[in-house]
C-alpha cells in the first residue's frame, strides 16, 4: 500500500493523524470546542489530498 504513496500522500496522512491525535489530546484535557474544531481538520486535509492526486495523477498508479 505505501510503496505507490508519494512523499506528499505521507505527509498530507501524517499531517491528518497527528491532527487527530492532537484533537483527542485536547478533549481529554477538557477542551472540548477546541478539540471538535482540530477534529475537523482531519477530513479537510483528506479531502486536500484527494484533490491534489486528483489534478495531479501519479504516472505510477
Amino acid at each position: 500500500m505505501f510503496k505507490k504513496a508519494t512523499i506528499a500522500d505521507k505527509l498530507f496522512l501524517t499531517a491528518a493523524i497527528l491532527s487527530l491525535i492532537y484533537s483527542e489530546i485536547l478533549f481529554f484535557s477538557g477542551e472540548k470546542q477546541d478539540a471538535t474544531f482540530v477534529g475537523l481538520w482531519v477530513p479537510s486535509i483528506m479531502a486536500f489530498a484527494i484533490f491534489f492526486r486528483l489534478i495531479n495523477p501519479s504516472k505510477n498508479v
